[in-house]
């Protein structure tokens, strides 16, 4: 029988059907349900039909699963002693309501149903119910009132908290899984959350990295949580990337973050490192007052959509004549950080469209925000780890591959030679 244990019942049931040996009997199962219930005009409750089909595909494969254990057929002869020994009758919650199933015992007790494992409270639905709405931000007491109102099905807290609980290790897994040897474009950024800490809410930043393949597949490469960056923090994000697999980056994109350019060129010594120009606008703008703020943006804006780097340092040089003498602090941010921040001019027009900014990772952050917005605090860095790790392999479902790859990664294999060709036909 093909493992379906990953999907929902509802995907199940065509295939488990279609596997049933006695057609007839599971009919009739379903049609005495209905008698039972009136008739077909009197039901009102349709789940309570399916509530049947589900115990009768069930139980026709524990029945299998306790065959294939005992090594004979109903009726058959034991070929090593062992015989089966009734049922026991145990109650699983489900998207429909309970259900009632007989499951089988043999005689020395060492079946292990797969089907239905021991301990198992509840059928394919009700786990992936629970965390699609864990993933919305909602708190194991209100995923219980929730399924009570709509599906009518007791679910405790603890047993909704066993249920995420299956996502901390998930989440370590994903966080240590091998990577590729070579990503053209890295993308850093972080976002901020208020986290209970030793009776404490601290705000606490969980950076993100978003890696985009030499096929142009975009991936969260991890998640990573910290009170405080710096450097060293950051050398150990870069050795972690370095540990799982990757060898090499051609441009990371990052933000303004304090050490971080240094250590992703310490990592990667090869890298070129674009600061992202929108992290580095805000920051300019922070204190500039609002009469000013248009016009000021609009002198940035000369800087970073310049033809050329010529032109941007002309650009510059024009806002600094304009505005040092009233915003100083400002100012000394594009000048601060100007080496870093107009990377993007080395590429042709092509290419600085996919480096300038890290959007990407904004994009993503929005959606992390809105789903994590009923949550004021979070208990524990775990828990708000969790949240995020499911509500990202749900957008990174969602995502395809670059608009203009194709020209892109031409253009930089002309760039980058041999760093980047070799592992252009590597999987070829």
């Amino acid at each position: 029988m093909t493992d379906n244990t990953n999907l929902s019942l509802i995907d199940q049931l065509p295939e488990l059907v279609a596997n049933q040996a006695d057609r007839k009997s599971l009919k009739k199962r379903i049609r005495k349900a209905i008698k039972d219930a009136g008739g077909a005009s009197a039901i009102t409750d349709p789940g309570m039909v399916i509530r049947e089909l589900t115990k009768a595909v069930y139980e026709a494969m524990l029945e299998e699963e306790l065959e294939q254990h005992l090594g004979y057929e109903r009726n058959g002869e034991s070929p090593a002693g062992n015989y089966r020994n009734g049922s026991s009758s145990k109650t699983m919650k489900s998207r429909l309501g309970p259900v009632e199933l007989d499951i089988p015992r043999d005689r020395e007790g060492s079946f292990a149903p797969i089907v239905v494992k021991k301990h198992q409270r509840s059928l394919g639905g009700i786990d992936e119910l629970v965390i699609s709405l864990y993933s919305r931000g909602l708190s194991t007491r209100e995923i219980e009132a929730h399924l009570k109102e709509i599906y009518d099905v007791d679910v405790s807290p603890a047993l909704v908290s066993k249920i995420t609980e299956r996502l901390t290790d998930e989440r370590k897994l994903w966080q240590s899984r091998p990577l590729e040897s070579l990503y053209p474009i890295l993308y850093l950024d972080g976002i901020r959350y208020p986290v209970n800490q030793d009776g404490r809410v601290i705000k606490k930043v969980v950076y993100i990295a978003i890696g985009v393949s030499v096929s142009g597949k975009q991936d969260v490469l991890g998640l990573w949580i910290a009170e405080n960056e710096g450097a060293q923090f950051w050398l150990s994000v870069c050795n972690d990337l370095k540990s799982r697999g990757v060898q090499d980056i051609l441009i990371a994109c990052v933000d303004g973050l304090k050490g971080l350019p240094q250590a992703i060129q310490a990592a990667f010594p090869k890298a070129d490192v674009q600061l992202c120009v929108v992290h580095m606008i805000r920051a300019a703008s922070r204190f500039i007052s609002f009469k000013d703020r248009k016009a000021f943006c609009a002198d940035l804006k000369a800087i970073y959509t310049a033809p050329t780097l010529e032109a941007a340092e002309l650009a510059r040089e024009q806002l600094e004549e304009k505005w040092e003498s009233r915003y100083p602090a400002s100012v000394r941010v594009w000048k601060d950080n100007w080496e870093l921040i107009v990377t993007f001019f080395r590429y042709p027009p092509e290419i600085r469209k996919f480096i300038y900014t890290t959007n990407q990772i904004e994009n993503l952050n929005s959606v992390l925000r809105k789903n994590s917005a009923a949550r004021k605090v979070f208990p524990s860095d775990d828990s708000l780890l969790k949240l995020l790790y499911v509500n990202t392999l749900e957008q990174t479902k969602k995502w395809t591959h670059r608009q203009g790859w194709d020209t892109f990664i031409n253009q930089l294999s002309i760039i980058f030679g041999d760093r980047l060709t070799t592992s252009m036909f590597e999987n070829v």
